[in-house]
């Protein structure tokens, strides 16, 4: 039997579990995905129970089918989710959806006692951005919803709850905590104050590479706590780096670009322009900037099949006319996105008559959403960087024409798309490569 280390990849569309083996390479992998449920107040949110029993089966299954030895399990999801938990641990909420609506407003008191919104969100490195700040998740039910609040004894971040699955230990770890979550302090490296001030118990988060043996199916495995996908897609390309100055975009929904080379503090025009902090599984920030333009190009492939009259995956038979996004770039046109901080993220499909073809129509939009991502690297880079390469992972390291956007608006600086595919699951996996 081949021994392997298992990781459950839980992203909001896709739901994987890849096996690694010594070499790390992936000799088993299966993805599936799962309608959306109603929370209490009927908006969509993702399956938990589902979800749930789905992992636990596909872990049974590869034991039972014995052609692996699983030695190691772990964890890698989309962040801002939490999971409550009852005294006798079992999950009291659904899985709220980070995309439900919360009235900022409701919250003011929080950003005035602690120094004003400003400096507060700069303090966490976390933009106000309701329901995706996951410390505020916890005061709306505290607020909103006292029949559940009362009943919690434990709160854990999405991946530690699929640890939990397996090891029934309360956990936390650096990469969920610093993920925009508003309660972790970057001046002292700590939880906020506010929290210990309101009364709430979150656990001491752990070295990443800390594991928990358990009995699971009769089996001894170590189980990882478990990270956020955007830090552990990091990883794999900090071991294979040497040591040259880099950026990652960690493309998909968000386009996320990540500089683990930053050593200055968060200032107040970065966190106003997007960006923030992560944190590596050793708790060093890693500067970022975060923006939702992989949804603005979801939200425009329909109406452009629908305008043109072509197949909806037209984008992806386009041939690369280098020419003419320099063209592009030299023009310096805007049509669909705004000068600064995006706040519709819906298609315009009159937009789309000033455009003679599908491929002008198309590659106006990648020229605007690549020329925000440079404009949020350039943002995250300290005065005296050294940048010598951007690497790309996710969906968009397959768009010809964003790699060639990118390439002539960062001229002297190498665009590469990374040699290992599911970096974030990979970047699980080598955190337990001690217990392979």
């Amino acid at each position: 039997m081949v021994n392997v280390i298992a990781v459950i990849d839980i992203g909001k569309t896709n739901k994987k579990i890849l096996l690694f083996n010594e070499e790390f390479d992936i000799v088993y992998r299966n993805a599936t995905r799962f309608d959306e449920v109603s929370d209490e107040d009927g908006y969509p949110c993702d399956d938990i129970e589902s979800i749930e029993n789905w992992i636990q089966n596909e872990i049974k299954k590869i034991q039972e089918e014995g052609e692996f030895t699983i030695k190691a399990i772990n964890f890698s999801t989309h962040g801002a989710s939490l999971i409550y938990l009852d005294k006798d641990g079992q999950r009291i909420t659904p899985l709220y959806n980070y995309l439900k609506p919360l009235n900022l407003e409701e919250y003011n008191e929080l950003y005035e006692v602690y120094g004003g919104k400003e400096e507060f969100s700069r303090k966490t490195a976390s933009p106000a951005y309701g329901m995706l700040n996951a410390g505020l998740q916890i005061l709306r039910l505290q607020k909103e919803k006292p029949e559940f609040w009362d009943r919690v004894d434990a709160v854990l971040h999405y991946p530690q709850y699929l640890s939990y699955l397996f090891t029934k230990k309360i956990t936390a770890d650096f990469t969920s905590i610093g993920a925009h979550t508003a309660i972790w302090d970057f001046d002292t490296m700590q939880y906020h104050r506010w929290i210990q001030d309101k009364d709430i118990k979150l656990p001491q988060p752990s070295n990443g590479k800390d594991a928990i043996v358990s009995t699971i199916n009769g089996q001894k495995i170590a189980v990882g706590s478990g990270l956020h996908d955007s830090s552990s897609s990091i990883i794999p390309v900090l071991q294979n780096s040497n040591d040259k100055e880099f950026v990652l975009l960690s493309t998909g929904t968000w386009i996320i670009a990540m500089n683990p080379y930053s050593h200055e503090k968060l200032t107040q025009h970065q966190l106003t322009n997007n960006c923030l902090c992560f944190m590596t599984p050793e708790k060093q920030q890693v500067k970022s900037s975060m923006q939702f333009l992989g949804r603005i190009h979801e939200v425009y492939l329909e109406p452009l099949a629908t305008y043109f009259d072509v197949h909806i995956d037209t984008h992806l038979e386009l041939e690369l006319d280098k020419s003419y996004c320099e063209e592009l770039i030299a023009t310096g046109k805007r049509v669909y996105l705004a000068e600064g901080i995006d706040t519709d993220f819906e298609a315009n499909p009159s937009l789309l008559s000033q455009f003679s073809s599908y491929k002008e129509a198309y590659y106006q939009l990648t020229y605007e959403i690549s020329k925000k991502v440079v404009a949020g690297i350039d943002l995250i880079l300290d005065q005296n960087n050294a940048l010598k390469e951007i690497y790309v992972s996710g969906g968009f390291n397959r768009n010809e024409m964003f790699i060639e956007f990118i390439a002539q608006m960062k001229q002297g600086v190498e665009v590469k798309i990374p040699n290992c595919k599911n970096e974030s699951a990979l970047g699980a996996a080598l955190l337990m490569k001690d217990y392979l």
